[in-house]
């Protein structure tokens, strides 16, 4: 939400300067250095976010396979208790 704010600030910023410009083309070139800072910014968390979100799965992952052998021990334990009981 906040990374929105933000770019919506720095988007309303470059029309007004624009608009209210005497060298445009100079007010054009600040609005394109504003613009790619802001869209390094966002790239560069939207990349944190996927690391942390990789690693989340990773650790997800993880536990997964920890917990398979017991699960599978309890698996062979009710197909015994299911041949015991036919």
């Amino acid at each position: 939400m906040e990374s929105y704010q933000n770019l919506t600030r720095v988007a309303d910023y470059c029309e007004n300067n624009y608009i209210q410009a005497a060298d445009k083309s100079k007010a054009l070139e600040e609005s394109k250095a504003y613009t790619t800072q802001s869209i390094a910014r966002l790239a560069s968390q939207i990349n944190a976010l996927a690391n942390n979100v990789l690693q989340l799965l990773d650790i997800q992952t993880s536990q997964l396979r920890r917990m398979e052998p017991s699960t599978n021990h309890m698996s062979q334990t009710v197909d015994i208790h299911k041949e015991k009981v036919s």
